[in-house]
C-alpha cells in the first residue's frame, strides 16, 4: 500500500471516532521523517486546538489504529493542530477560506502551471476557484495535491 493510500485509509477509519468527540480531521500525512516513520494527524475544534486537546486525540486514536492494522510495522503518531498555514482540502475548507490568501500545488498542470498562490475566491461544482495576479484559475479538487492558508 503506497503512503498515499495509507492515509487515505487512516482517514476514513478515525474521522468518525474524532467528529464524535468535537474534533475536526483537517489533514493526514504518512512517510518517512528522520528514517522513521511518521502519522501526523491535524486536527482543530471550536475554540481551537490546544495540547490536552492533542493529547485526548492521540489516547482516542492509538485503539483504533491499532486494531484496523491500517499501518504496517512501527511508526511514531504525532497529533497536532493545523497551525499558521492550515492545509485545505475538503470542499467545505474551500468555501470556509474564501476572500484567504493560499498556495496550491496540483499534480497536473493547469494552464501550464502546477504552483499557485493568490486569492481563494471559492469552490463550485467540484472545482476550486482561485485568482492568482488578476488571472481566475479553475482546479478540479482530484487535481489537488496540495493546499495551504497563506497568511
Amino acid at each position: 500500500m503506497s503512503t498515499r493510500e495509507t492515509a487515505q485509509s487512516v482517514w476514513a477509519a478515525i474521522e468518525p471516532h474524532l467528529q464524535e468527540h468535537g474534533f475536526e480531521l483537517v489533514e493526514v500525512e504518512y512517510g518517512q521523517s528522520g528514517g522513521q516513520w511518521t502519522l501526523r494527524i491535524f486536527l482543530d475544534r471550536d475554540g481551537g486546538v490546544t495540547l490536552d486537546h492533542c493529547q485526548e486525540a492521540s489516547q482516542l486514536l492509538s485503539p483504533v489504529l491499532d486494531a484496523g492494522g491500517l499501518v504496517k510495522g512501527s511508526y511514531m503518531l504525532e497529533v497536532s493542530s493545523p497551525g499558521f498555514d492550515r492545509p485545505i482540502r475538503k470542499p467545505s475548507d474551500f468555501e470556509r477560506f474564501a476572500g484567504q490568501p493560499v498556495k496550491l500545488r496540483t499534480h497536473a498542470a493547469v494552464n501550464g502551471r502546477k504552483r499557485f498562490a493568490g486569492l481563494l475566491q471559492g469552490f463550485e461544482d467540484g472545482l476550486i476557484l482561485v485568482e492568482c495576479d488578476g488571472t481566475p484559475y479553475k482546479i478540479h479538487i482530484e487535481n489537488l495535491h496540495k493546499a495551504n492558508l497563506d497568511r
